[in-house]
């Protein structure tokens, strides 16, 4: 008999749902590589443009305070969406239960079933798990949603600004510090390095390909830069 693949989670009244832990990790990984980028776009087109340090700063938290703003609208907005689903996808589950209990049974079984357990224990563990908490058993079995543990638009607003802002200071500070001389080259290349580790990190959260995403990053983040330095260039300013 093959393996039930789901036997850990399913013997037990209440579910694990791991949705809560991958927004908030995508959320920050996410975070972390548009703070880096945007400010470093912003920075050095500013630097593009002038020397002033005074300027540069002033731009570069007024990046990072919108940057962060923004972005952790459109994480709660976008979370908030996917809650709204599970919730209307849960209220559906409830009356169906409720209306059609003996179909929702069988339907059970055959989840069984099709996971590897003979017949007939599935039907007994089906049974077991009605008892104890039929509406969570289905949400599992059916939605892959634990109830008591929906999806938190809060924790991907905070993991998304928090890692924006953190991410944004590294190519500030690094400008801030650097002499004048080697501000671009050097900002250029801190940035290239932080990005290629947030790329790894990204790709590992997220399961993809860590060389093409991080290649990908690293691409975008170093076009960013050089686009807006050259467009900061025209507008050169002594100030």
């Amino acid at each position: 008999m093959k393996k039930h693949k789901l036997a850990k989670v399913r013997f037990r009244p209440y579910v694990i749902n791991t949705n809560e832990k991958s927004n908030w990790l995508r959320a920050a990984a996410l975070g972390s590589n548009d703070g880096i980028i945007s400010i470093a776009g912003l920075v050095i087109g500013v630097a593009g443009a002038t020397q002033s340090k005074t300027a540069i700063l002033t731009a570069g938290i007024a990046g990072i305070i919108a940057g962060a703003i923004s972005l952790g609208a459109g994480e709660y907005v976008s979370v908030s969406t996917q809650r709204d689903m599970e919730q209307a996808l849960l209220a559906r589950e409830k009356v169906d239960l409720k209306n059609h209990p003996k179909e929702e049974f069988d339907d059970l079984v055959s989840a069984y079933e099709q996971d590897g357990l003979e017949p007939k224990i599935a039907k007994i563990v089906a049974a077991e798990l009605t008892k104890v908490n039929a509406f969570a058993t289905h949400a599992d079995v059916d939605l892959h949603i634990d109830p008591n543990n929906l999806t938190n638009p809060w924790s991907s607003v905070f993991a998304s600004s928090t890692s924006f802002a953190i991410g944004a200071l590294i190519p500030l500070v690094v400008i801030m510090l650097s002499v004048d001389k080697y501000t671009i080259p050097v900002t250029f290349i801190s940035v290239v390095i932080a990005l290629t580790i947030t790329g790894i990190i990204s790709a590992k959260v997220s399961g993809a390909n860590i060389l093409k995403s991080t290649i990908r990053v690293v691409t975008g983040g170093a076009l960013a830069m050089i686009i807006t330095y050259a467009i900061g260039s025209l507008f050169n300013v002594v100030v």
